[in-house]
């Protein structure tokens, strides 16, 4: 048993937050497209207000690539590496109680870790998006106080 053994089912956390932003994004963009027929109905004014800006639906999505992606990529690393097999208990470790202590404590250090390191990364691009959004607006509404 070495230690990197351990490294197995690290990529089982972000995959897990993949899974569950996933299902957020969806109903999110029920909501936003909700949003936009009454938007509609009230008068064309709010929709082209509301279309320069990036829904929210559509930033979760870049979470959502980030996740997937790193999961995707970190899973194929483990099977390639023979620590995830396409039979029971499919994770090496998960064989005796020992391993599958260690495993998952990786999962609560390293899994943890990386999720968290992505959705800061993602925090970060959506705080710029934002920013660059509202300078925007304000470019817009001094160009439109200018005619």
């Amino acid at each position: 048993m070495n230690q990197e053994e351990f490294n197995m089912a690290c990529f089982i956390v972000p995959g897990t937050e993949a899974i569950v932003t996933t299902a957020i994004t969806k109903i999110v963009e029920k909501k936003e497209k909700k949003e936009i027929c009454s938007c509609e109905t009230e008068g064309a004014v709010e929709a082209v207000k509301e279309e320069k800006a990036l829904p929210f639906s559509r930033k979760l999505k870049w979470l959502n690539n980030m996740l997937w992606g790193g999961t995707a990529l970190l899973a194929f690393e483990h099977v390639w590496h023979g620590e995830v097999t396409p039979f029971f208990p499919f994770l090496t470790a998960a064989g005796n109680a020992q391993d599958a202590v260690q495993m998952l404590k990786e999962m609560a250090t390293a899994g943890v870790g990386m999720a968290v390191v992505v959705t800061a990364v993602w925090v970060g691009m959506v705080a710029i998006a934002s920013g660059v959004e509202k300078k925007a607006a304000k470019e817009a509404e001094v160009k439109g106080l200018e005619r």
